[in-house]
């Protein structure tokens, strides 16, 4: 086996991993009516059961928190049920599934909000982002509405609420989404929150709404089901800080502090999400940077091959490595990487939204339909 560092079981949380090749979080447009997800994603999702961990798309606790036509829910029952499809099929494959679990703040738009209005953020910060709504169209962007204080708890409730939510779908746990850009990283960072009550100004009160959630959710489903995803220096829809490094270490610290099944962190010499293939190879290493402060369970995600991945597992930098775009070309990425195969190359054009080309149709190593 040419990469035995991927193929060492590892314990996250609840769950033991057979490998550590890890399917990353992959918003890809595909729920049905009601934003529930359909047969068809149960089929995706089985095809790569022989992941380590998949952790499932990025999906709305609430309407409000919805931001792209077709992108899967997990506040009603409808979409509950199409997740236990998912989880179903996933878990009689041998596989094992967390969900990642969203809001998407400024970066949707009044077509989505229950009331019509605008969609919400921290502060009245527009991202550098094109708009969708809710049928699809490009749109310009809106300015979002802050959040008054009393609408902050009952977020933070939503949040709760589709983790009980996502362990009744039969989901392994849940990751929150607090990297590129979402609701929770435009509190975390000061380039999208510029409040000045106790969610605001200090990095104590920036971090208060994550740690919120993160104790609900702990509270209610157990800390070794939870997971938490950050994107230290990212700059997707214009999301900055005027002192990440502080802010990103102040983070890490607290989480370090509560037994979390693991911490998932976004590299930065992976290209910023949708623009393209390029690496920024002179980007900070946020496993390195970050592994000394935290001592629970490590995912490292982007930009990565089969080889730098190992690398990185063995020099003990990160426990596991997430893959992205590969995994959407090959069902069977775990397989190939253990047999040192050839990895099929993805079609960008077939990212987002449609049926099963791009999707259900990448064929497995070996097949007859194999174009290699």
């Amino acid at each position: 086996m040419p990469y035995p560092s991927l193929f060492e079981p590892l314990r996250l949380g609840s769950i033991t991993l057979p490998n550590r090749i890890i399917m990353a979080p992959l918003t890809r447009m595909r729920a049905g009516d009601g934003n529930a997800p359909t047969a068809l994603n149960a089929e995706y999702y089985a095809q790569r059961a022989t992941a380590g961990l998949i952790i499932a798309e990025g999906t709305a606790v609430s309407q409000q928190g919805q931001g792209y036509p077709n992108a899967p829910g997990i506040y009603t029952q409808a979409q509950v049920d199409g997740w236990k499809a998912v989880t179903d099929a996933v878990h009689s494959k041998g596989g094992r599934i967390f969900l990642q679990i969203a809001h998407n703040g400024r970066n949707s738009h009044s077509s989505f909000m229950p009331d019509g209005t605008a969609p919400v953020a921290p502060s009245a910060i527009p991202p550098t982002l094109p708009g969708f709504t809710s049928d699809g169209r490009q749109v310009p962007i809106e300015t979002p509405r802050p959040l008054r204080l009393e609408e902050i708890a009952p977020i933070v409730a939503s949040f709760v609420l589709a983790s009980r939510k996502a362990i009744q779908a039969g989901f392994d746990g849940v990751e929150l989404q607090a990297s590129n850009s979402h609701l929770i990283d435009q509190f975390l960072e000061d380039g999208s929150n510029t409040r000045s009550d106790t969610y605001g100004g200090s990095i104590v009160n920036r971090m208060r709404f994550l740690l919120e959630i993160t104790e609900g959710v702990t509270a209610a489903i157990g800390s070794e089901r939870l997971g938490v995803r950050l994107s230290p220096f990212g700059q997707y829809g214009g999301i900055c800080d005027s002192n990440p490094m502080r802010l990103f270490l102040s983070i890490v610290e607290e989480l370090n502090k509560r037994t979390l099944a693991y911490l998932h962190l976004i590299e930065g010499r992976g290209s910023e999400i949708g623009l393209g293939d390029a690496l920024h190879e002179d980007a900070l290493n946020n496993a390195k940077i970050f592994r000394p402060h935290f001592e629970g369970p490590l995912i490292s995600a982007a930009a990565y091959t089969s080889s730098s991945a190992s690398d990185t597992v063995r020099a003990e930098t990160a426990d596991a490595i997430a893959f992205g775009r590969l995994f959407i070309s090959n069902p069977d990425l775990v397989k190939r990487i253990a047999a040192d195969r050839p990895l099929s190359p993805y079609d960008r054009s077939t990212f987002y939204g449609g049926q099963e080309k791009g999707y259900t149709d990448y064929p497995p190593s070996g097949s007859r339909y194999d174009p290699r």
